[in-house]
């Protein structure tokens, strides 16, 4: 027996491979988004509504049939303080509030590993301490507190922390990276690049969604880190892409300080697309125990470099459709601001 997810930021990169998902599995969805559904091959076949998350009327509309609230809806690290804060704090309290007063069955809350900040040990647990950078990270752990709450009041919330996660379709930062290499070019990373950095492919997350969403009540009704099993260094991680464009070109080491105090430099001037969470923590061990996810059924099939490679394969097959498209989503590439005239020298 089908059952009716709504997908909040079903028009976003972890909404879209998410509806794909559901639909293979015979699931009834319907799309929530502010931003225009665009992908043809699925809008046929799914509900969508064009609307904000922080509208009452819009978000009571949306969880009228479902029986599942899959919530990816987010404003991203790009955006404006108050629009984080508003959209992950506000916004979810409105779901929350409207899912219990229809009787939705299941609240899945998508978080991130923002919510740990910058750890002092690895790997990471999900009882290990909450200290969010940036106002990401600070909102996401506003909106977990809510969602206890009303897992308190007898509501099923599995709460899920991903590490990044990409695969295809997933552009944003990761489009720098892919755009180099496909150019032949060297790609410079801040400090030596021998800290273990890890991924999680976007498949392997829509496969946990779905399971803590069908799966016994019970052991799902927790909080969840989800990451790749395997992964090795972020240097020999993104040597991958770069290896595998084929121009003989190297990740390069650059130094971190005089690095970061450039790129806060350029941030505040709105000069670089690149924000706190990754120039402060991208040099830097960040790896998650993905071992309570795995009790509860969580296998991912990609490693770190199968899952970059996966999107790099991705960027190349559309690269000629993306010329000049920028934003501040995860599905268009970002605006590289003054970066891009440093890629003239590598």
């Amino acid at each position: 027996m089908s059952t009716t997810f709504l997908v909040t930021g079903g028009a976003g990169f972890l909404g879209i491979n998410l509806i794909r998902l559901l639909l293979q599995k015979g699931e009834r969805v319907v799309s929530l988004d502010r931003a225009p559904f665009r992908f043809r091959d699925v809008a046929h076949r799914i509900r969508v509504i064009l609307g904000d998350i922080r509208d009452p009327e819009v978000v009571t509309q949306a969880v009228s049939d479902a029986d599942v609230v899959v919530h990816a809806a987010a404003a991203l690290p790009l955006y404006p303080r108050d629009d984080i804060f508003s959209t992950e704090v506000k916004g979810t309290r409105l779901l929350l509030d409207a899912v219990q007063k229809a009787g939705v069955e299941r609240f899945v809350f998508i978080s991130s590993t923002a919510v740990y900040g910058i750890p002092k040990k690895h790997p990471v647990c999900e009882e290990d301490e909450l200290a969010g950078v940036g106002p990401y990270g600070e909102a996401k752990i506003e909106a977990e507190r809510l969602c206890l709450q009303y897992r308190e009041r007898g509501l099923c919330v599995p709460i899920l922390r991903p590490k990044t996660f990409v695969g295809p379709e997933r552009l944003g930062v990761f489009a720098m990276l892919y755009e180099w290499a496909s150019e032949g070019r060297h790609f410079p990373i801040l400090g030596k690049g021998r800290n273990r950095y890890q991924l999680l492919d976007v498949e392997d997350l829509c496969e946990f969604i779905y399971l803590v969403a069908r799966g016994d009540a019970q052991p799902v009704n927790d909080t969840f880190n989800v990451g790749a099993r395997e992964f090795t260094t972020l240097r020999e991680d993104f040597q991958a892409v770069l290896d595998a464009a084929g121009f003989g070109k190297r990740v390069i080491p650059i130094p971190a300080g005089p690095a970061v105090l450039l790129l806060k430099a350029l941030e505040q001037l709105r000069l670089s697309p690149l924000y706190q969470w990754v120039y402060e923590t991208v040099d830097k061990d960040s790896f998650v125990s993905i071992e309570k996810a795995e009790r509860v059924g969580f296998r991912p099939r990609y490693s770190n470099q199968q899952a970059l490679l996966r999107n790099y394969r991705w960027y190349l097959k559309h690269a000629a459709q993306l010329k000049n498209q920028t934003g501040v989503a995860h599905t268009v590439p970002w605006d590289q601001g003054l970066l891009k005239y440093l890629k003239l020298v590598f």
